[in-house]
């Protein structure tokens, strides 16, 4: 009986210190002492550079918060930008860290990439968007049309999906560069331009006329997106994972970057573990206490970060529908910091 209690007092310590041991990419990260993050190459709230080279959006973002977690520096990252082909192998490699490049969470992509989603930071589905002047009103008069879509994408398998099971023909104009493929609808290669509503939005605002183009309320598919890194890496899973559950769990409690000082007086039980004023919260994760502290008070919560990339301060104006807290009737709900 006591040679049992025994192995198991060894066995529990040996599971924990597993808990806390850090891993390869924690460990290269922490010593190179920045986060390096892949990104797509440049579509408006989610990830573009301005005039100045100065990369915002709500990839970005999460790239910012990874880095606050880390070093209590949100400004410890860089960005590779990567086109859809190119970034499941930039990861693999180990160019990159993390991919934060907006990319659909799928079964295939989670079980046979080697990469593992960490979490979604926005749901999103596929559309379609058109010249007014064609008159359209629904996506099921396209039949016959041609469509221009990227390659490597679940666009363009869902695009051909929703077509087939509509019994409906179209020619796909499939282009890898999301430039090109601008170019190529403006310029009337291709009737209509597929990709995730989100992105949609974001390029009708960069185009000349942005009122003469049209998103179709059609919605093909589930579009969650989110951050990925290398499977059977725990610790850096880990670290990516809590992060962006850090971001929700703050604006779920009202903490923002502009209160985060003042909220570590708060009586919250709850507030004082995600700032880290009760200490352990950090330990587990090989950061310090005050990780999620630094993450809300450097980069934002989830909120703060959706309203100025993609919401109400945007030029884009997205509802937070889907991307609400589950409070106010959206999917983002954090898991609990304790």
């Amino acid at each position: 009986m006591k040679t049992l209690k025994l192995a198991a007092i060894a066995a529990a310590m040996l599971f924990n210190g597993a808990v806390v041991q850090a891993g390869p990419t924690f460990d290269a990260v922490k010593q190179k002492g920045f986060v390096q993050c892949g990104v797509h190459t440049g579509v408006a709230g989610f990830s573009n550079p301005d005039s100045k080279g100065v990369w915002t959006g709500i990839d970005v973002d999460m790239c910012k918060a990874i880095a606050a977690a880390m070093f209590n520096d949100a400004n410890a990252f860089k960005v590779t930008p990567l086109s859809a082909v190119q970034r499941f192998t930039a990861l693999q490699s180990g160019e990159i860290d993390v991919l934060t490049r907006n990319t659909t969470q799928t079964l295939t992509r989670d079980t046979t990439l080697g990469l593992v989603g960490t979490g979604i930071n926005f749901y999103d589905g596929q559309g379609v968007m058109v010249k007014k002047e064609l008159g359209i009103k629904g996506a099921k008069a396209l039949n016959g049309a041609t469509i221009c879509v990227q390659p490597g994408t679940t666009t363009e398998l869902n695009l051909a999906d929703w077509f087939r099971a509509n019994n409906i023909s179209f020619k796909p104009v499939v282009i890898e560069k999301l430039d090109e493929i601008v170019r190529a609808f403006v310029a009337g290669r291709c009737d209509a331009f597929t990709t995730d509503k989100s992105q949609l939005a974001g390029v009708r605002t960069t185009l000349e006329k942005p009122d003469a183009y049209e998103i179709l309320p059609d919605t093909f598919s589930k579009e969650p997106l989110g951050p990925m890194v290398r499977q059977g890496d725990d610790a850096w899973f880990n670290v990516v994972r809590w992060t962006l559950f850090a971001m929700i769990e703050a604006e779920e409690y009202g903490i923002t970057s502009k209160n985060a000082q003042e909220m570590l007086k708060s009586s919250d039980p709850n507030v004082q573990r995600i700032l880290g004023v009760t200490p352990g919260m950090g330990k587990n994760l090989g950061l310090s206490n005050e990780w999620a502290f630094s993450v809300v008070s450097q980069v934002g919560n989830y909120g703060e970060t959706f309203e100025r990339n993609v919401g109400a301060e945007s030029p884009l104006k997205l509802e937070r529908g889907l991307n609400a807290t589950w409070r106010n009737g959206g999917l983002m709900y954090g898991w609990p910091i304790r």
